[in-house]
């Protein structure tokens, strides 16, 4: 396991943007495809985006798609999720997830290392 630490949640009102950062000790984390979830109270954890490993490749799902952008910083140890146009319904606790585990096909949705999780209330 490794250390992961989120921050950058809070409260915005619907439209707003939010901009959520991980950061990580562990040389290793930079060699696997990271990751972003979340989970709203009730709901299973949700995958949103993934990023290979020299942001040359990304995915989203079909809920953030053109609203999120999923970068890393591998020289400072960081991931980001810039958050825009924000909904009521994007609610939740966001995760950043490192050390991705291949599946059979792109995109990897399976990792091996997850943070501790930052809150993301949007109102309306």
């Amino acid at each position: 396991q490794v250390q992961l630490v989120e921050s950058g949640g809070g409260l915005v009102q619907a439209g707003g943007s939010l901009r959520l950062s991980c950061t990580h000790s562990a040389r290793t984390v930079s060699r696997y495809a990271m990751g972003w979830f979340r989970q709203a109270p009730g709901n299973k954890r949700e995958f949103l985006t993934v990023i290979g490993l020299n942001d040359g490749s990304t995915y989203y799902a079909d809920s953030v798609k053109g609203r999120f952008t999923i970068s890393r910083d591998n020289a400072n140890n960081a991931m980001y999720l810039q958050m825009n146009s924000l909904k009521p319904e994007d609610t939740a606790v966001y995760y950043c997830a490192a050390e991705a585990i291949p599946g059979s096909r792109w995109p990897y949705q399976n990792f091996r290392s997850w943070g501790q999780g930052t809150q993301v209330t949007v109102s309306s």
